[in-house]
């Protein structure tokens, strides 16, 4: 007895030291890493102090004020044996004031993950990681996040499939379970909950942690996802198809033009005249009704054109063959061309050799999707995607389904699995989304209601009228769906609502409006008052008698 005595005291001092450890910023101090199928090649660790470099975006990122922080900087170098590739994790640990939770971070566009986005959640004190995916995250956004050849395409008609795979889905189950070991390693005990944050490409990611790995995290969120990849990339070249074809390349002035008609026609749907189109399932606006009108923006003046009309129609309506549609397109309110914010763009951009009096025009895709044909799809980096005309986009099409469906389309409805591990997840989308068509987002969770009709025990989704891409617009997009999801997880309190804002107009707090959004199939119904408050609104099945939703 005296024995088991002696053995049990020392467990306690043990667990006590682990409980007390002071973190250490030493290479000798992290943990071997050992997880099936990868090798580490090198463990770095470097103490970084007062480090202010950082994007925090309300809805992406946790929420905190630019400011100095200090933490260690673990780089995880690891190939996986036969394959000639290289990844590495990023781990940042704060030196003091952690909340013994995880937070993974996602990336955006052709990139795992993205520069800066880690301190806001390091100052919140979470422990914050990402990978590379096997291609580097840091350096040029444009190479990083748009252009895969660099990457993806070692030679014409070859596609690194290797690379590709650790991209789509391979790094995301590493990247937690290595995260873990040095957590545990570093701290003497391991985090208490772990979860995962993302928009875009980081909502495509947290989307597959569910579907593939859903014992990885206690809770996901999963922004403006860029599931149904193998469909509504390619689908996002149509507009350019149609501009081809028409040999007419609006400016972005005359769209704009098309785009506020638009929503002056819908916006009252919703029983609000607000600017924001919050019932897209009702607009039947028909960009035909435009034609003739004047526009006018600085030095570029006109009246809108019949080509014009016709393509905005097709952005609306997505690919169309044979009277079917092969997939969504974006909502009446989202935008079209270019907003003159650096980022703000949609999938109708031009340019010409002069701007003001359209001389020499074409087509300029949207980055992720001309390489993603480019590059993947026709494995050609020569290939102009700037003149690609409607066979060879039936053909991307169909090789894209063909080919990269298991790869990386993230659509499958069947989270019985996530389900079974307790987990809870959150995804919203802003219905203004100028990239990822937000229909598209409503019909994989109506697919995960028809295979499980209590699943918003565990997953719920949100809609955000008048958000564009991951932020941006005149809408309200979520203000702190983190601790929402932390809530959920740690209190079992599901969210009935999450609270939204915008920004303030020309800095005027009063200007900003403030909303609730409701998990689907609810909508937030005006019920009168200031439109700016939120208690102004109130979940309910309908703005009115009638709401419906177009499917394919």
């Amino acid at each position: 007895m005296s024995g088991l005595l002696t053995a049990l005291v020392a467990c306690l001092s043990l667990a006590a030291f682990a409980e007390a450890k002071t973190p250490s910023c030493r290479r000798e101090d992290v943990p071997t890493i050992d997880v099936f199928g990868l090798q580490v090649i090198d463990v770095q660790a470097k103490e970084v102090r007062n480090y202010t470099t950082w994007m925090s975006i309300p809805g992406l990122t946790a929420v905190a004020p630019p400011g100095p922080i200090d933490f260690c900087n673990i780089t995880v170098t690891y190939t996986h044996p036969g394959l000639h590739d290289t990844v590495n994790n990023y781990i940042w640990l704060p030196l003091e004031n952690w909340n013994g939770r995880f937070l993974a971070q996602g990336g955006a566009g052709l990139a795992a993950g993205a520069d800066g986005w880690l301190a806001p959640n390091v100052a919140s004190g979470f422990v914050s990681a990402n990978t590379d995916g096997g291609h580097s995250i840091f350096g040029d956004i444009q190479k990083v996040g748009g252009d895969a050849a660099w990457w993806a395409l070692p030679s014409p008609g070859n596609v690194d499939w290797n690379l590709l795979q650790d991209f789509a889905s391979r790094s995301l189950d590493e990247l937690p379970k290595i995260s873990k070991q040095v957590i545990a390693g570093f701290y003497g005990k391991p985090a208490d909950k772990s979860y995962w944050n993302g928009c875009s490409t980081g909502g495509r990611q947290g989307l597959m942690a569910a579907q593939r790995y859903p014992d990885n995290y206690d809770g996901i969120l999963a922004a403006a996802p860029a599931i149904n990849w193998a469909n509504f990339v390619p689908a996002g070249m149509w507009p350019q198809i149609v501009m081809h074809k028409l040999d007419y390349y609006p400016s972005a002035c005359e769209l704009e033009a098309i785009r506020r008609a638009a929503i002056d026609s819908c916006d009252a749907l919703d029983g609000l005249q607000d600017g924001v189109i919050a019932a897209p399932a009702l607009c039947k606006y028909d960009a035909e009704a435009a034609v003739g009108e004047p526009f006018e923006c600085g030095n570029v003046t006109g009246k809108v054109t019949t080509e014009a009309a016709a393509i905005a129609n097709a952005a609306w309506a997505g690919p169309v063959r044979d009277g079917k549609r092969e997939w969504y397109g974006v909502t009446h309110e989202s935008l079209l061309g270019f907003s003159g914010v650096p980022g703000m763009a949609g999938l109708v951009m031009t340019e010409c050799d002069d701007e003001v009096k359209r001389i020499n025009c074409r087509g300029k895709p949207f980055i992720v999707g001309q390489s993603y044909v480019r590059d993947l799809l026709f494995k050609d980096a020569e290939y102009d995607t700037s003149h690609m005309g409607e066979d060879d986009f039936w053909k991307a099409l169909r090789i894209s389904r063909n080919e990269m469906m298991s790869i990386i389309d993230t659509s499958d409805p069947d989270l019985s699995e996530f389900r079974k591990s307790g987990a809870k997840m959150i995804t919203w989308h802003g219905l203004g989304d100028q990239l990822i068509p937000s229909d598209g987002t409503l019909d994989y969770y109506q697919r995960v209601l028809a295979l499980d009709s209590n699943a918003q025990d565990y997953y719920r989704y949100f809609e955000a009228p008048g958000v564009g891409h991951c932020m941006g617009g005149v809408g309200a997009a979520p203000s702190q769906p983190l601790d929402v999801l932390i809530k959920w997880v740690e209190e079992g309190i599901a969210p009935e609502t999450l609270s939204a804002a915008s920004l303030p107009v020309n800095g005027k707090a009063e200007s900003a409006r403030h909303r609730i959004l409701c998990p689907y199939p609810l909508v937030a119904a005006y019920t009168g008052g200031n439109p700016n408050d939120a208690a102004s609104f109130t979940c309910a099945e309908s703005f009115d008698a009638t709401k419906g939703h177009d499917e394919l």
